[in-house]
């Protein structure tokens, strides 16, 4: 039978919604390119320095984690800091397993000696905001009942030292980094401890055009129609850009003076086209008295670092990926 369901959104490569509120995320943009968005399988066993598993942390709900868990090293300690990963993907595309997160997050936790916990979290259109941030709260308090003995998670029991868990996004997942931070601070999460946040090209706004916006070209990971056409599937209708999760620098936002937010990492790109809201971002956490560090990666665009084509082929963009890794190990490290 043919359907009769019509296209009414769509986002050149990524995503089409139809007026039935399906929405099919098929990747249809360069075939070569197709790799980096299919799902890689959790595997038990250690490949590479990492073994991978999916965790089911709330029944009810179905959400599920991804952790990878690096083999044992001379030298390591005994217990390893914990990554609470948020992925990117504008709130509405992309998930834990995909091959972009699993190269990325399978060298962070070998160079920093880390476990990184990804969540799958929920995407609009079928799930607006704050859903994806109600998500990352959850995995925060799901690691509070594992540090505390309330929940079984034998990696995480036997290598995780819960005084040193980092809050890490990449593009929306950056957003909600500054959003579950906020949240933690007003929390009492003991025995486990909030010890930074790295926020790796944030997706920050403005209902008006930034001058980098207008100035710097489209990237494979970011166009000016992702933003616009994302943001309208996925922030609480009626809202726009101004809104605090888009915009935790606005004035429709929490002053960020009243915040009680760790020690963060703020990696921005050259050539990212939202690179002037996230420094506006910088500049009113320094002003708020917050402790705030900045990464800049020179000659690259938006999420960079997960392009593996980029990496294999240029040699600048993968020795920026480097210092990136660099750069994020040694926050970690400090703190």
């Amino acid at each position: 039978m043919v359907s009769d369901k019509k296209l009414v959104q769509e986002v050149t490569g990524w995503l089409k919604v139809f007026d039935d509120g399906s929405v099919d995320r098929t990747w249809t943009g360069p075939p070569e390119a197709r790799f980096m968005t299919e799902p890689v399988p959790p595997h038990h066993e250690f490949k590479n320095g990492v073994a991978t598993s999916d965790v089911i942390i709330d029944p009810t709900s179905g959400l599920t984690v991804r952790i990878y868990l690096p083999e044992k090293k001379p030298g390591d300690e005994d217990k390893l800091p914990v990554l609470l990963h948020f992925h990117g993907g504008g709130f509405c595309v992309s998930q834990a397993d995909w091959y972009i997160y699993y190269h990325t997050y399978t060298v962070l936790a070998i160079r920093a000696r880390v476990i990184c916990v990804s969540v799958y979290l929920r995407r609009a259109p079928e799930n607006r905001l704050p859903a994806a941030c109600e998500d990352g709260y959850s995995a925060l308090l799901w690691l509070q009942c594992v540090a505390k003995g309330q929940s079984e998670q034998p990696w995480l029991h036997s290598h995780a030292d819960f005084t040193r868990v980092f809050l890490i996004g990449d593009s929306s997942g950056g957003n909600l980094v500054h959003q579950v931070a906020a949240v933690g601070g007003k929390m009492q999460l003991s025995p486990l401890r909030l010890a930074g946040g790295v926020m790796i090209h944030p997706g920050f706004v403005r209902s008006e055009r930034s001058k980098s916006e207008l100035q710097q070209e489209d990237s494979p990971f970011l166009t000016l129609e992702m933003v616009d056409k994302f943001l309208k599937l996925a922030l609480p209708v009626g809202s726009n850009k101004e809104h605090p999760i888009t915009c935790p620098m606005g004035a429709a936002a929490p002053p960020i003076s009243d915040l009680k937010l760790p020690p963060l990492l703020l990696c921005v790109a050259e050539k990212d086209q939202l690179m002037d809201t996230e420094m506006e971002y910088y500049e009113a956490m320094k002003k708020g008295g917050k402790d705030v560090e900045l990464l800049i990666n020179m000659g690259v665009g938006h999420s960079f670092y997960l392009d593996k084509i980029a990496l294999l082929t240029d040699p600048h963009t993968a020795a920026q990926a480097d210092h990136l890794i660099a750069g994020i190990t040694d926050f970690i490290k400090n703190h």
